[in-house]
């Protein structure tokens, strides 16, 4: 997805004509740049602050003649404007000698005794609870929201490149940030009006979705959510504001005072309230924090205006520039409730000034606030699932009667400038390579038929070698209420070819009721995974790796049928009843499944034929969704998920080999921790009741590649270990540079620093080893075949790993050591893995 609206974020364009605008820098008269300044246009309360470097970028729609600039410590300066436009101003301030301590104070760390802004700080925090909607009950507003994406810094040479030939029409017309006064053109915008309701006694809150428009991409809630998941909402009275996966402390936060120097600037009437101006900046660099001003009543000590920059040299990825505003009007006397939220975000791969990159902008107005009137709690707890066609269709009267703010002519003519974009051949093409990178399948509209995946093309084991794959899927829309798709594979070493098929059908779009079914011939890697997945399709990364820390011959060639039906009858409960029939037997002659048998005639099988009943319920309080076909897209993260099963196998039916019962369970989450990182935890346990060969035994999931793979035990092979009834438990912690940052030499790297730790305990019966004795013998060779040798009983087996991530800001290189079992026979004691990805 984030490659699709690279690719859709280079094509359309407006224009906004500001009438005042003004850049440059500020100095002092010794040539030193002024952090934190303060420019604002004359009888006004539009303005800005300098940034680290003293530059500063301000604009309006109003015409102004004079802007003032001013800081503590220093003479403030008026300087008349001649024109329009007045960029690249070069102002000097000179310091008043009679305040020279206090330049020396502010230009540094503020002290936090006696210090006027924290004093009002506190204030705020202990009437953060009777401020804004959390004082009612229950509440409802209506909000109209609007998303837009913009390519910026456009200049003669990208309008010439080749890449914008054909299309050189939409750069008529471009326009300039009243934040960073950087020329751009907005290649995407998407409208949503909605109504909000919510309860703070059931801590509950429903949003329905009254209307949605974008510009050349109707209906696509793909994109839609995955913009919104960029922008969550937060409130500035929150001690960490979280969006972009990161956790970025407020100023208004408990801990501020820690983090940000404070600074009484000003005080004056705002709206009939008096109100005091405080300017906050970081203590720190390296750290996920701001810089910027806000305003506060002098008696709710509630905040009328905020404004929050991401400081420079924060540890983030691809995003250069962070800019947030919150405006709150008047209620009554006392109440002061959230009016208008902007949020803007310069995304690039380089942090440099000149460099080229997108805005991300989001625009929120909230109107017509009710309090007090309950609702049933059920309302809150109903989910609609039904897909309403008409929500992203909505015609124009609707938008003129809904829209808290009116479009500009330009804003207006994005929808006919991507009308008219979408037919021009070349911007075709590269909207395909999009969106191949992003869903790695190649779409053929015509024939409503995506090939692929694409990534799953190659791969290669010790026995198939050479793997070539080639599939692909049914796809009219992302809302299908049914897609078939299918496979076939074929090893060049072991010259056989694998195949699969399986179909779904939302027969109930409400309850989400789905059938599905399917067939599959392939060769699997069983042992990298505690919970068999009846995913039909479904091959996990350890089945392929080029290179390892040991031959991957352990593999075996499964034969799986598989009819599946599911519902969702409660909002993220899924439940599920799975009826399978697998035939698995060695795909590698260096790999035994054997096990004894009963039958005189054949006193050692080698395959297994197995019937099984799966009920299976998920649990995923808090997750979002996209989507409203057969299958939906997560909008979301940092939601646990919760997983009970409970297999039968039936033995006798279809000629199944074996009758026994299991039960498993997994909890998974992921803990934003604030300023000190991010926390994640995977548990999971079964047992298993009955005599078993090793096929539908629980191998400890090893991994024999170089690379880091989640829930699997880095130093260990597979099948090192062996259980039917198990508890694992993951740890990880990304301290997010936290440690790194306070290091000169490393700081500057933005590295983060990872610490892991993974622990399994297990036990393995006698008699479902007696039962597989020639499979084991051929694992474990001499080693006497009894519990304390196969499985980790003795005592938890763990390991736990030193990782440095952000390397390039797409490398983690993670250093294992194995805890204990070191004398076990080619154990492997230590190793280095690595992953590949991107991340804020």
């Amino acid at each position: 997805m984030k490659y699709k609206l690279l690719v859709l974020f280079i094509f359309v364009s407006y224009i906004g004509i500001s009438q005042t605008k003004v850049s440059g820098v500020i100095k002092d008269d010794s040539g030193e740049p002024v952090a934190f300044a303060n420019v604002i246009f004359k009888d006004s309360y539009e303005g800005t602050i300098t940034n680290e470097e003293g530059r500063f970028y301000l604009e309006s729609d109003k015409t102004y003649t004079t802007v003032l600039f001013s800081f503590i410590g220093y003479t403030p300066k008026e300087i008349e404007l001649t024109e329009r436009s007045n960029f690249n101003m070069e102002v000097e301030l000179e310091e008043q000698a009679n305040s020279l301590d206090e330049v020396v104070i502010y230009s540094g760390k503020q002290s936090k005794k006696n210090n006027p802004a924290i004093d009002i700080l506190r204030k705020i925090w202990e009437n953060r609870r009777s401020n804004g909607i959390k004082k009612f009950n229950q509440y409802s507003f209506d909000k109209y929201e609007k998303l837009e994406f913009d390519l910026n810094t456009i200049d003669s040479a990208l309008i010439k490149s080749k890449l914008f030939r054909g299309m050189e029409f939409i750069f008529d017309q471009t326009d300039t940030s009243r934040i960073t006064g950087k020329t751009y053109l907005p290649i995407f915008v998407n409208e949503a009006v909605s109504k909000v309701y919510g309860d703070n006694d059931f801590n509950k809150v429903k949003e329905e979705l009254l209307g949605n428009k974008n510009s050349g991409f109707s209906e696509n809630q793909t994109i839609i959510s995955f913009v919104k998941d960029l922008y969550n909402e937060y409130d500035v009275y929150d001690n960490y504001l979280k969006f972009f996966d990161k956790s970025f402390t407020s100023p208004l936060s408990r801990t501020g005072i820690q983090t940000y120097n404070y600074v009484l600037s000003d005080s004056s009437f705002i709206d009939n309230k008096w109100c005091y101006n405080i300017i906050y900046y970081p203590r720190r660099k390296n750290e996920l924090t701001f810089k910027g001003d806000f305003w506060v009543n002098d008696t709710t000590f509630a905040i009328k205006e905020i404004n929050m920059q991401l400081s420079k040299s924060a540890n983030i990825n691809w995003v250069k520039e962070v800019y947030m505003e919150q405006e709150f009007e008047l209620l009554n006397d006392s109440v002061f409730l959230l009016k208008r939220d902007y949020f803007l975000s310069d995304f690039s791969f380089q942090k440099k000034e000149e460099s080229r990159g997108i805005y991300g902008k989001r625009t929120t107005l909230y109107d017509n606030y009710q309090f007090d009137q309950p609702k049933e709690k059920d309302f809150y707890d109903e989910e609609v699932y039904y897909y309403d066609k008409d929500v992203f269709n909505r015609d124009d009267t609707f938008w003129e009667e809904n829209r808290q703010e009116v479009l500009s002519k330009d804003e207006e003519g994005i929808y006919k400038m991507l009308d008219t974009l979408k037919t021009v051949k070349k911007f075709k093409r590269l909207y395909n390579l999009g969106s191949i990178l992003s869903s790695g399948y190649w779409e053929f509209p015509e024939w409503n038929f995506d090939y692929g995946p694409i990534f799953s093309t190659f791969g290669y084991n010790a026995v198939e070698g050479l793997r070539i794959r080639t599939g692909g899927r049914t796809y009219f829309t992302q809302n299908d209420p049914w897609r078939i798709e299918g496979f076939t594979a074929y090893g060049f070493k072991d010259e056989k070819f694998k195949f699969g098929i399986s179909g779904k059908w939302l027969v109930e779009k409400k309850k989400r009721l789905i059938l599905s079914g399917g067939y599959r011939q392939d060769v699997e890697q069983i042992g990298a995974s505690l919970t068999t997945s009846r995913d039909v399709l479904g091959r996990n990364l350890a089945s392929s790796s080029i290179v390892g820390t040991g031959t991957n011959d352990k593999l075996t060639s499964i034969k799986l049928a598989n009819f599946a039906v599911e519902i969702e009858p409660v909002r993220n409960i899924v439940t599920r009843l799975d009826a399978s029939y697998r035939t698995l037997k060695s795909a590698s002659p260096t790999f035994s499944l054997d096990y004894l048998n009963d039958d005189l005639l054949e006193p050692i099988k080698s395959d297994i034929n197995q019937a099984e009943l799966v009920f299976t319920t998920i649990y995923e309080p808090g997750k979002k969704t996209s989507g409203f076909g057969v299958e939906r897209r997560t909008a979301n993260e940092w939601f646990p998920t919760f997983l009970l099963s409970y297999t039968k196998g039936l033995k006798g039916t279809l000629n199944s080999d074996f009758d026994y019962n299991k039960l498993q369970f997994a909890y998974r989450q992921g803990h934003r921790l604030g300023g000190f990182g991010k926390f994640s935890i995977s548990f999971e346990a079964g047992k298993t009741f009955g005599e078993i060969p090793l096929a539908l035994l629980s191998p400890v999931p090893g991994n024999q590649s170089f690379f880091s793979i989640y829930n699997s035990f880095s130093q260990l092979d597979f099948y090192e270990f062996v259980t039917d009834t198990y508890a694992s438990l993951h740890l990880e912690h990304n301290f997010g540079g936290r440690i790194f940052s306070r290091i000169p030499l490393l700081k500057k790297l933005n590295l983060r620093e990872i610490l892991g730790i993974r622990g399994i305990w297990g036990e393995i019966s006698q008699e479902n080893i007696n039962l597989s004795q020639p499979a084991f013998q051929s694992i474990y060779g001499t080693i006497p075949l009894l519990p304390e040798n196969i499985a980790p009983n003795k005592e938890m087996y763990y390991e736990y790993s030193v990782g440095v991530g952000n390397i390039f800001k797409v490398f983690r290189i993670d250093v294992n050591f194995r805890g204990n079992y070191k004398e076990l026979p080619d154990a492997r004691k230590f190793g280095v893995t690595g992953s590949f990805g991107f991340s804020f």
